[in-house]
């Protein structure tokens, strides 16, 4: 008799005092089908309620009184089944940013419920010539007409759709059981793939590619065909051709038998760039994101599975699209925010990326036109491959920048939301019957106070980040938890023009309406992109010209190319610029560069306007410019100061409970424990905090913060592991919830 196999088994259920795994024994019908990743049926607890639960680990070594392990109940039939390889990644993520392991289980989970498969039936002619002539003839001696038109038609074609046969034939259901029983019939089954692609019959046109991308193209299939893998880093202009250099990258990864995945920003991205690879690639190529239908995202996972698609395209969950045999991710605008979760296991998607590239022996390119500083430090230390583009393709030139100064529009008694500047340039495009997009920069915006005579912005003491305007009339650090009065004047020039600085995309729209009566407007933002289609139904109308002049967000400046946008305004960059976060200065630097990208990327010149009350700001003079290089030195000598990502790391602790008194004791016990483990370890990191959260209060739940730095990220994970025992185990923590987040891209 073989030998007892024991599974270690994670149940399926969101609750962070199971997250352990469960031992269980594996009855000897499943022993060839109980593998790793298996989701399986186990009675658990004392009532031995059956609950699903998944197989993380096989050994033959019990770790409790065998008498006491229950077995395994049954294999979940048809189950979506975790490949080995996303379980092992989900137990590294666990690690790696905290969380439960069912939180990273059910974040890599292709599909996180089952849906109904569809199916489509066929009706087949299952005899002989001669057979049929004698069925034939019974039927007609016996005057079966429906039998007998069924038998005319398969005769003429041996494959009928069985809805076809139903409806149009006319031929009941009972018939056709009496015919299969004789076995005159069969029926076949096959399933149905939902395609979320609507399908464009456009031709592929060729591009010819400039030295510089074929250098690129070059370079990285030379590595991968002769076994090489690594991170490589494009950094290339807008409209230096990207998108073109990852397309032919692919066809030779393809070309190795190889799957790809594409990750991109924004569900706003995914027309305009899944049709580009429709174009390329033909049908191998699905999407995956947030908006799409659980059948449609069940059925895109299951053709990954079996090998009918070869580009996944999507947001970040389309990272965990269960391929078998992976050969290379892209993650383009790497430097965006939407790749970090803000639900837990918070990850990074390029952290997790290159892991799973490692453990599938594949390779990673990262994209953008701005590199966030965490990736462009690492190709200068040399962990990543850096390539640049600094060529706009088809010949394009960049366009001209103008920084207006609205202190100065102030003072010559201009109160609109629009400079002099803008103005006149708006009229001449029209007049010209060109294209216009007025950028909002409203990402990260949180209510700092700005002087609007001399432009000067009240900060943290402690922090050099802005203060934040809240109700109370209390302006606060979110990082430190420093308090004090709203001024009256400015503190700098005495002006009375001091306040929370802000406005919105309707705003905007009614300002273009009133100014430019004539213009045909539209605008792009949470409201107006809610329903399903919203973003492509928006963005295909500005590119049928449709529309004169598009305002919105930051969703609209991202990768999108109009050929006829030859004018761009930003209206106010200073709302990323002191956005109370430490990255305010960065952000602000890649979206004025990504804005001033939409504009003359075709034939027609482009013009760009920046609005803003601190011209002198060297993110916006190196944006302006297009200087990158500029920017990151200057922005690093800040980081290193301050000591801030990527100089150092930061793991903030968010500690919360429907109780006050709780969370606080929790948080000073937290901290007394950060302290505790510095002696223990003779470490010396820097804590800030405990402090109350940037909201203090979210539906009825109180929150506190605590910050910590380190130059070594090791040493912060060691931290958490820490913290994570004195969660389980102290009495403290009872009705309190802990989170950890490793370098937070927002704030809390």
């Amino acid at each position: 008799m073989s030998k007892q196999l024991y599974a270690d088994i994670i149940i399926d259920i969101s609750h962070e005092n199971l997250d352990k795994t469960y031992q269980y024994a594996i009855p000897q019908e499943y022993k060839e089908t109980a593998v790793i990743g298996t989701q399986v049926m186990v009675p658990f607890g004392r009532g031995n309620r059956f609950l699903s639960g998944y197989i993380i680990g096989i050994s033959d070594e019990p770790k409790i009184d065998k008498g006491l392990i229950k077995q395994i109940s049954q294999i979940v039939p048809e189950a979506t089944v975790i490949e080995s390889q996303l379980i092992h990644l989900a137990a590294w993520m666990k690690e790696t940013f905290g969380g439960t392991m069912n939180d990273s289980l059910k974040t890599v989970l292709p599909v996180k419920k089952t849906v109904k498969i569809k199916e489509r039936k066929r009706i087949c002619l299952n005899i002989k010539e001669e057979k049929f002539t004698e069925v034939y003839g019974e039927n007609l001696r016996k005057n079966n007409p429906a039998r007998i038109r069924l038998l005319e038609a398969l005769q003429k074609k041996n494959t009928l759709d069985y809805d076809e046969v139903i409806h149009k034939l006319k031929i009941s259901r009972s018939t056709l059981q009496g015919l299969e029983e004789q076995g005159v019939i069969k029926t076949v089954a096959e399933q149905i793939y939902r395609n979320p692609i609507k399908l464009e019959d456009t031709p592929y046109q060729s591009v010819n590619l400039n030295e510089d991308q074929k250098r690129i193209v070059e370079n990285i299939l030379q590595d991968y065909i002769t076994g090489v893998r690594a991170t490589y880093l494009i950094h290339g202009i807008t409209g230096s051709g990207k998108t073109e250099v990852y397309m032919d990258i692919i066809d030779g990864v393809l070309k190795q038998g190889k799957q790809v995945i594409m990750l991109i920003p924004e569900i706003a991205l995914t027309y305009q760039t899944v049709m580009r690879f429709y174009i390329r690639f033909g049908e191998r190529i699905s999407i995956l994101n947030s908006k799409m239908s659980h059948g449609e995202r069940f059925d895109q996972s299951e053709r990954a599975k079996a090998g009918e698609i070869d580009i996944i395209i999507g947001p970040r969950s389309a990272l965990f699209t269960p391929f078998k045999n992976l050969g290379l991710i892209i993650i383009d605008e790497e430097h965006e925010n939407s790749y970090k979760s803000e639900t837990t296991p918070k990850y990074h998607t390029t952290d997790v990326a290159i892991k799973r590239a490692m453990m599938a022996n594949a390779s990673v390119i990262l994209g953008s036109a701005t590199p966030s500083l965490e990736a462009y430090h690492k190709a200068e230390l040399g962990e990543y491959k850096l390539y640049t583009l600094t060529k706009r393709a088809k010949e394009a030139i960049p366009p001209k920048v103008w920084v207006v100064d609205l202190r100065e529009e102030l003072k010559n008694k201009n109160k609109s939301i629009f400079s002099q500047k803008l103005k006149e340039l708006i009229s001449e495009r029209l007049s010209k019957n060109e294209q216009i997009m007025l950028f909002l920069n409203r990402r990260g915006y949180a209510g700092f106070v700005s002087c609007r005579s001399c432009g000067h912005v009240v900060k943290c003491l402690h922090c050099d980040i802005s203060l934040t305007s809240h109700n109370s009339g209390k302006l606060i650090c979110h990082y430190c938890g420093h308090k004090e009065h709203l001024p009256q004047k400015c503190p700098v020039c005495g002006s009375k023009y001091i306040a929370a600085f802000g406005t919105g995309t309707q705003k905007v729209e009614e300002f273009v309406k009133k100014e430019f009566f004539n213009a045909r407007v539209l605008r792009m933002d949470t409201d107006t992109t809610k329903l399903k289609g919203g973003h492509e139904r928006i963005l295909k109308a500005f590119a049928q010209q449709k529309a004169d002049i598009l305002v919105g967000t930051q969703m609209i400046v991202k990768g999108h190319d109009f050929p006829r946008v030859t004018l761009v305004g930003i209206i106010a960059a200073d709302l990323s610029l002191y956005a109370g976060d430490f990255r305010a200065g960065e952000r602000t630097f890649q979206l004025l560069c990504q804005a001033a990208g939409r504009a003359g990327r075709d034939a027609l010149p482009g013009e760009v306007v920046i609005q803003t009350y601190h011209p002198e700001h060297y993110s916006i003079t190196c944006a302006a410019k297009g200087d990158y290089k500029a920017f990151f030195e200057q922005e690093m000598l800040y980081r290193k100061l301050m000591k801030y990502p990527p100089a150092a790391h930061i793991l903030l602790i968010l500690i919360s409970s429907k109780e006050e008194e709780k969370v606080e004791k929790a948080a000073q016990f937290a901290g007394e424990a950060i302290k505790e483990w510095m002696n223990q370890n003779s470490q010396e990191l820097q804590v800030i905090g405990p402090a109350p959260a940037g909201i203090a209060k979210v539906n009825d739940i109180y929150r506190r913060v605590i910050y910590m730095k380190d130059e070594d990220y090791q040493n912060l994970v060691n931290l958490k592991n820490y913290l994570e025992g004195y969660y389980s185990y102290s009495e403290y923590f009872n009705n309190c919830n802990l989170q950890f987040d490793f370098n937070p891209m927002s704030g809390y």
